[in-house]
């Protein structure tokens, strides 16, 4: 048993002090969700720049492949399949701009 006068404050005042912790823990209890929040949003932006950056490397050698490809063939072979030599550098740049837009477009679809 607590005896009146000095023990009881200090019995008191630990309580009051327990009761502040409790309600201090609860204002930090969001910080760490609003920091993982943070990073992955950080996280993502990096990975999509990463990703951007080796599509765009991967587009820019299937260029220089059927550029390479298209500059090997007969006049002949060329004409079959409908293009002229001096057409050769336009085409690809058309033709990757178009495959470009249809990725984009697939992209979309959910």
């Amino acid at each position: 048993m607590v005896q009146a006068g000095k023990g009881s404050v200090t019995l008191f005042k630990r309580m009051k002090t327990t009761m502040s912790m409790l309600s201090s823990i609860s204002d930090f209890s969001e910080r760490p969700f609003a920091i993982r929040r943070s990073i992955r949003a950080f996280s993502r932006g990096v990975f999509r720049l990463i990703n951007n950056a080796i599509a765009a490397v991967i587009a820019q050698r299937e260029r220089q492949a059927a550029y390479a490809v298209l500059r090997g063939m007969a006049d002949r072979e060329l004409r079959d399949i409908g293009i002229a030599r001096n057409q050769i550098g336009d085409g690809i740049v058309l033709a990757a701009r178009e495959r470009a837009r249809i990725q984009r477009v697939l992209a979309r679809r959910p």
